[in-house]
């Protein structure tokens, strides 16, 4: 169901690598990515920060909890979101950092939460060194994707540069543990859903449990490999393209092993009408804080 793509293939332009795109975005909604210019040591090296940091005492994770700011900004327990209303709080947990914008900037002094400060813990040692050196590359391959997405969406390459010079670009640790024997049918790793903002780049520690919704109405199993990524586009890429760009239904059920992933949410400047051609403005950064707000059902105040 979901095709692979080669990442150097279609930087070189080659065509076959440009259709396969081209369904992804129009009509699958998801793309695995292979020979990408993230190294599988890169990704190991996230994946094992992650790892030390999530098996830390509560109690140190707390440090850091990202209720005491009210952002996306640290940790989040188990339970802290529910990306569906009808199903229970989700039982992963979460460590999340994003854009921090340069002394000087404008926007610096707006209280923006989706540019809000960073809160690194102090242990794992290292933790923030790996974690942004990771963020680095995470948003260079975003903006390479987002050319071509552009194209295989009928505008030119360049069309998304000056609306991601700022991005509200989140990068979140996401830890499974193994499905609680006290889980019913109404509780998830993550429940069904479709990711709020536009691009979404994933990667993980190769334990399966991701699973996408097909055109058939059944939930298929994504099978990622370490050192390969997953592409997928979110509601806000859908109604700014004018229902041209797909984003797809997705959930993690979770099963007896623990599972580390690794998503890059890739989004615009606060600022940037993502409304369709023709319609009333709404600002990107409006349309994330109300998804956002939807979402968080312990965190107190304004989260974006």
């Amino acid at each position: 169901m979901i095709e692979k793509l080669d990442f150097a293939a279609l930087e070189a332009g080659d065509a076959k690598a440009q259709a396969m795109l081209q369904r992804g975005v129009m009509e699958t909604g998801f793309l695995r990515i292979t020979n990408a210019p993230i190294s599988d040591g890169d990704i190991d090296s996230v994946i094992a920060a992650y790892r030390a940091f999530f098996k830390l005492p509560e109690a140190e994770k707390r440090r850091v909890d990202m209720s005491l700011t009210g952002s996306n900004r640290g940790w989040g327990a188990g339970g802290s979101e529910q990306v569906d209303p009808m199903a229970n709080p989700d039982y992963k947990e979460v460590y999340d950092c994003g854009y921090e914008l340069a002394e000087g900037d404008a926007l610096k002094d707006s209280g923006l939460l989706v540019y809000g400060a960073n809160q690194w813990p102090e242990q794992p040692e290292g933790f923030a060194e790996d974690v942004q050196a990771y963020y680095a590359k995470a948003i260079a391959m975003c903006r390479a994707l987002l050319h071509h997405i552009a194209e295989a969406t009928g505008r030119e390459a360049g069309y998304f540069d000056d609306k991601f010079s700022h991005p509200m670009a989140l990068l979140r640790g996401n830890y499974y543990p193994a499905r609680p024997d006290w889980a019913g049918d109404n509780d998830f790793g993550i429940a069904a859903h479709t990711d709020y903002g536009c691009l979404t780049l994933l990667t993980g520690d190769g334990t399966p449990g991701l699973e996408v919704q097909g055109a058939d109405g059944g939930w298929h199993a994504v099978d990622v490999q370490p050192g390969e990524f997953v592409i997928n586009f979110g509601e806000m890429l859908q109604m700014w393209s004018g229902g041209r760009v797909r984003a797809t239904l997705h959930r993690v059920v979770g099963s007896g092993a623990e599972r580390i992933s690794v998503p890059m949410f890739f989004n615009p400047n606060y600022d940037t009408n993502v409304a369709p051609e023709g319609s009333e403005p709404i600002s990107a950064g409006d349309y994330l804080t109300k998804r956002y707000d939807e979402t968080y059902v312990h965190l107190m105040g304004k989260n974006a």
